[in-house]
């Protein structure tokens, strides 16, 4: 009898371990069937936000809205500078002509002109955008309002605005069968939104700026001559438009004077240093066209860049310390140099309007001196003599400088 009750125990116990390995293995099954499901459902997830970037960013391409920094910080930033040279530069240069000459049909061109600043930089850099038809005609209105929200600051503001505003109206172009309807909507309605919210702050931020650096120049002529001399002329050789940064700053005074000078110091410099290369296609294509052409070679060879940066380094402080040459006319001619004779311009036209108001008595010889040995002759001899020396050192070899003209 004990026997059998020893083997039934044992027979029971053997049953109970055969019913506990077969839950474990039921456990540790489900367990890897929940974990095989939740990698599956992890890899769904993943495989479906890699459609959804995907989808989006063929949707971009399709509208064209490409984010990079040479889409926004060139592209744009130079068809700022062009609406800018449509419209407000162009109109003081008519106007100034208007009122030395008493025609007053000139005077009231420029001003219409003037007004129309906002909507010029608006629809330039849609244009620069790609912005189709229905957005760049909206665009008017946001470059209106923008131009007159951001105050002193406006050009700044437009083209913050704008380029919002456009890449709106962009994306919703030709997507509904209401398309005369819904894209100009947004994008008025987005760009005078933005601007109502945004351009006063905008305008405000770029106009202290910009008066902390004429501030600046003021109490240290000869460090900011070099610094704003220096940066706003490499700024008018690369691409990107220092037309565009002096507008957008408002910059005129002491410290315009100084970006005249860099302007001059890299467009003459270029111009005189290279003409044995390039001739007088050069020196006209360069001295009073874009020293950005050199760019190409300035890739190759850096060093050629050396003695213009060196001219504008010394021109600067002179046209701060020694001339005090005064840019008073519209701030984009501080960027222009002698592109077109802009800033030469821009320059006159402030002395003009500095008369007009009682600030000056009259334009003086040294006043006409310093603006030709500052734009001009110094940034001529100083490149030149600079250049010499790095060929003589084999550090500028023999067409380094030429271009394809």
């Amino acid at each position: 009898m004990s026997e059998k009750k020893s083997e039934d125990m044992s027979e029971k116990k053997s049953e109970d371990m055969d019913e506990n390995k077969v839950e474990s293995m039921n456990k540790a099954g489900g367990a890897t069937n929940s974990k095989a499901g939740g990698a599956g459902n992890s890899e769904v997830k993943s495989e479906s936000k890699a459609e959804e970037s995907s989808g989006v960013r063929a949707f971009l391409k399709k509208k064209d809205v490409q984010i990079s920094a040479k889409r926004y910080g060139i592209d744009a930033l130079s068809a700022m500078a062009q609406g800018l040279f449509a419209s407000l530069l162009i109109g003081t240069i008519i106007s100034t002509i208007g009122t030395q000459f008493g025609i007053e049909l000139f005077v009231n061109i420029g001003e219409y002109t003037k007004m129309a600043t906002g909507p010029a930089i608006a629809i330039a850099i849609g244009y620069a955008l790609n912005a189709p038809a229905f957005v760049l005609f909206s665009l008017v209105t946001v470059g209106i309002a923008a131009s007159e929200l951001g105050g002193a600051g406006g050009p700044l503001a437009v083209y913050v605005v704008t380029i919002v505003a456009a890449e709106l109206g962009k994306l919703v172009s030709k997507e509904t069968k209401i398309d005369i309807l819904v894209t100009p909507a947004v994008t008025v309605i987005s760009g005078v939104l933005m601007s109502v919210l945004c351009a006063p702050a905008i305008g405000a931020a770029a106009s202290s700026l910009g008066n902390a650096i004429m501030w600046a120049t003021e109490q240290q002529p000869f460090i900011m001559g070099i610094v704003i001399s220096v940066l706003v002329g490499m700024a008018l050789t690369l691409p990107i438009s220092s037309a565009a940064i002096c507008a957008a700053l408002s910059l005129t005074g002491l410290a315009g004077g100084a970006a005249v000078a860099g302007c001059c110091a890299n467009m003459i410099g270029f111009a005189v240093m290279s003409y044995r290369e390039n001739g007088l296609g050069g020196l006209i294509s360069q001295g009073i066209g874009t020293s950005m052409l050199q760019m190409g070679n300035i890739v190759k060879n850096p060093l050629i860049w050396v003695p213009p940066i060196i001219a504008s380094a010394i021109t600067g402080p002179m046209a701060t310390c020694i001339f005090e040459l005064k840019m008073n006319g519209a701030a984009v001619a501080s960027g222009m140099g002698t592109c077109g004779l802009v800033g030469q311009i821009g320059i006159y036209s402030g002395w003009v309007a500095d008369i007009a108001s009682g600030a000056k008595e009259a334009i003086t010889f040294n006043d006409w001196a310093g603006m030709i040995l500052i734009c001009f002759v110094f940034p001529a001899i100083i490149s030149v003599a600079v250049c010499d020396g790095m060929r003589s050192a084999g550090l500028i070899k023999e067409n380094d400088l030429k271009l394809d003209l």
